[in-house]
C-alpha cells in the first residue's frame, strides 16, 4: 500500500474547518542538542491528540449507516471520535480496555458517546467492538490500520512543512503506527522518519526487525496510547518502505520527558505524547552536530494526579 502527497492534501482541505492547525515551536540547542528542535505541538488539537484528524477524514469520506460509528482506544482515539461524532451529528459507541487512563474515559463521555469497557487490553476491546459492528451494521473506525485514519494523520506533516522551518530528521511517537504512516508518507525520500517506541511495547519494532507484522507483549507507562500488539499489515507495508527506524525508549526516559515538559514549558503531556522528545533526551535517538530535529508532541490526555505525582514525588 502507497499513501500519496496528494491524497494527504485532499483529506487536509476536506478537514481543515474541523480541526486546530496545530502551531509549532522551534527551539535552538534545546534538550542537550547543539542545534535546532521543532516541536510540532499536536497535544493542543481538539480532545487532546493528533487522531481527531484521522476520525473526520474517516467520518467525512465514508458514508456512515444510521447505526453510527464504534472505535475501540486506549483512550485517545476513542476521545477524538467522539468529539468528531458530537460535531457531525453522529452517534458514537467507543469500547475501551480496562487499563485505559479515567482521564481519557472522561474525555470520551464529554463528548457524548457511550463508552464501553471491553476486556483487560487494547487488543480485547478491538475484539469486543468488531463484534458490536458484525452485529449493528455501525462504521468501525480503526485507530490505526485503515487507509483513511493514516492519511488524516499525515496532514499533520503537510502544516508541519508548511509552518516551521526545514528538518533533517523527525521523531515520532509509535502506538498502532497510523500516525507515522501518515507523516512519513508525507515525507518519504526527503525527510529521515524515526519511529519511538516504549521497550515494553514495541510493535513496529518487532515487526521491521521479523520482516512481517508479529504480536508482542505490552508492559509500559505508556501502554494506553502506545500500547498496540500487532501494527498489522497496512502499517508494516508503508513503514517499512519509509521509517528509517525504530528508537526503543525506557518508561524512566519518558517519566524524565514528561517531567522537562512540564518543568521547562509548562506542558502537560501523556507519557506517550512524551517519548518522541524520551528518545531526543535518553539518546535513545543521538543525532549528529547540528541536525535539524522535530519533535511530535502528540498527546495531552493526561490524569493530573499522576502528573502531579511525577513532577512533585
Amino acid at each position: 500500500m502507497t499513501i500519496t502527497r496528494s491524497e494527504i492534501e485532499a483529506a487536509h482541505a476536506r478537514i481543515a474547518p474541523h480541526v486546530r492547525r496545530t502551531p509549532v515551536l522551534n527551539l535552538g540547542n534545546a534538550f542537550g542538542h547543539d542545534g535546532p528542535v521543532s516541536l510540532k505541538l499536536e497535544f493542543l488539537q481538539h480532545a487532546g491528540s493528533f487522531k481527531t484528524r484521522g476520525a473526520f477524514n474517516t467520518l467525512l469520506s465514508k458514508e456512515v449507516p444510521a447505526a453510527g460509528v464504534a472505535a475501540a482506544s486506549g483512550g485517545n482515539h476513542g476521545a477524538a471520535v467522539a468529539y468528531a461524532a458530537s460535531q457531525l451529528g453522529v452517534r458514537a459507541r467507543i469500547f475501551v480496555p480496562e487499563i485505559s487512563s479515567p482521564a481519557k474515559i472522561a474525555v470520551i463521555r464529554s463528548h457524548g458517546a457511550e463508552v464501553v469497557i471491553g476486556g483487560a487490553r487494547y487488543a480485547d476491546a478491538q475484539a469486543a467492538c468488531d463484534l458490536y459492528v458484525e452485529e449493528s451494521g455501525a462504521l468501525r473506525i480503526h485507530p490505526f490500520a485503515a487507509e483513511s485514519t493514516m492519511i488524516g494523520q499525515g496532514t499533520a506533516a503537510l502544516e508541519w512543512e508548511q509552518d516551521g522551518p526545514a528538518l533533517d530528521t523527525v521523531l515520532v511517537a509509535v502506538g498502532g503506527g497510523g500516525l507515522i504512516s501518515g507523516v512519513s508518507s508525507w515525507w518519504a525520500g526527503r525527510v529521515k522518519v524515526v519511529g519511538v517506541e516504549p521497550e515494553g511495547s514495541r510493535a513496529l519494532h518487532a515487526s521491521l526487525e521479523a520482516g512481517r507484522p508479529v504480536d508482542v507483549d505490552v508492559d509500559s507507562v505508556a501502554a494506553d496510547s502506545l500500547g498496540a500488539k500487532n501494527t498489522g499489515d497496512l502499517v508494516y507495508s508503508i513503514c517499512s518502505r519509509t521509517v528509517d527506524h525504530v528508537a526503543l525508549v525506557t518508561d524512566v526516559a519518558i517519566r524524565d520527558a514528561q517531567r522537562l515538559l512540564w518543568r521547562d514549558y509548562r506542558i502537560a503531556s501523556e507519557p506517550g505524547g512524551a517519548a518522541a522528545l524520551a528518545a531526543l533526551i535518553s539518546g535513545a535517538y543521538n543525532p549528529r552536530s547540528g541536525e535539524r530535529i522535530g519533535v511530535l508532541l502528540c498527546g495531552a490526555n493526561v490524569e493530573l494526579a499522576k502528573l502531579a505525582e511525577i513532577t512533585h514525588p
